[in-house]
């Protein structure tokens, strides 16, 4: 425990008061396991019609690591690799658990936590025009996150050109979807679960960072990786006790609180930025989800450190440190005030 405010993540609270609800009524009703009790059953029927996908698979799994792991891995053969911005969560913060199941990761330079079509295109048609190709690994899947490890979002413009070409190049989609949410819920946003869905062959819609206390939800087309349970199974990724993951997604996708659940998170974040702007403070980018990114000198970070716990970003020269601040579903306005009055 600590008497700092703490804005350094956005899944350090527990889970949605209707959650907490739900898993207590539940509690001792007797269901079947991995998955395939009623609470999961009802849980996926409530997502598809929310992806407007009624034919689409889902999935449960606990974590964002373990998701991304076993997607790829088992989309992906032994000599396959997948696509990434350079500073993509599978590039550099999952401890090489891509590179551990036995796949290369293709880095693009990025934009703010961005990569674009052309740069796609760029690396599938060198790979193509290359006479050593056989001795290589392929790139054949292209990952990217909503919003992105930068706070920022792709638009449906960007989202739509990225699916042509990975269309047209015979490449899967995959959306990481951690932090959902959060992308939902901001004014900037103009990408739907509907939209995800249409132009992606594989996403995940993120509990764990979202309301939930832990869980991630797998939406894939029919079919697209067969027998996905089983591998599951054989990463060690299937929940004998399912229902939990399943009461909590069906409990966030009731009366349409996903798509509400992110608000809060907007409101304060949006609030400190602009606390930041008037008092003078740089920040590193604007943007327009839950993570803020702040430039501070060593005498400002030593004194902000005091009171408020926040996440190092990257060093600047000279003598300057990008830290994030991250709000989340459960932010407090006592938080936010204390804060704003630390700065």
């Amino acid at each position: 425990m600590t008497d700092k405010i703490s804005f350094a993540s956005d899944y350090q609270e527990g889970a949605h008061p209707k959650i907490i609800d739900a898993l207590i009524r539940t509690n001792l009703i007797k269901s079947a396991g991995y998955g395939s009790d009623e609470f999961c059953q009802s849980a996926r029927k409530k997502i598809c019609a929310a992806c407007n996908a009624p034919d689409a698979e889902v999935h449960f799994m606990v974590g964002g690591t373990q998701t991304n792991a076993v997607v790829i891995n088992s989309a992906l053969k032994s000599y396959e690799g997948v696509i990434a911005a350079e500073s993509g969560h599978i590039s550099i913060h999952e401890a090489g658990a891509i590179e551990f199941g036995g796949h290369k990761v293709f880095t693009l330079p990025h934009i703010h936590g961005k990569i674009s079509a052309d740069k796609i295109r760029e690396l599938i048609e060198n790979f193509e025009g290359d006479g050593n190709r056989a001795h290589m690994v392929k790139p054949t899947m292209v990952y990217i996150s909503q919003p992105t490890e930068y706070g920022t979002l792709y638009s449906l413009s960007e989202l739509e050109n990225i699916s042509a070409v990975c269309r047209e190049k015979n490449l899967p989609l995959y959306l990481d979807g951690a932090r959902l949410a959060y992308a939902l819920a901001t004014p900037k946003n103009d990408v739907t679960l509907a939209d995800i869905a249409r132009l992606c062959e594989i996403f995940y819609i993120g509990g764990t960072k979202c309301g939930a206390y832990f869980g991630e939800a797998v939406v894939m087309r029919k079919n697209f990786i067969p027998h996905f349970f089983t591998i599951m199974k054989q990463h060690g990724a299937l929940l004998a006790k399912g229902r939990i993951l399943g009461l909590q997604f069906d409990t966030l996708f009731t009366d349409n609180l996903y798509m509400k659940i992110g608000e809060p998170a907007i409101k304060a974040a949006d609030k400190i930025r602009t606390a930041l702007k008037n008092r003078g403070y740089e920040l590193y980018f604007d943007t327009p989800t839950n993570q803020i990114f702040v430039v501070l000198d060593d005498k400002k970070l030593a004194r902000l450190s005091n009171a408020v716990e926040f996440s190092f970003w990257e060093k600047l020269p000279p003598n300057k440190t990008v830290i994030r601040l991250a709000t989340s579903w459960a932010t407090q306005d006592s938080d936010v005030e204390n804060l704003i009055k630390n700065l």
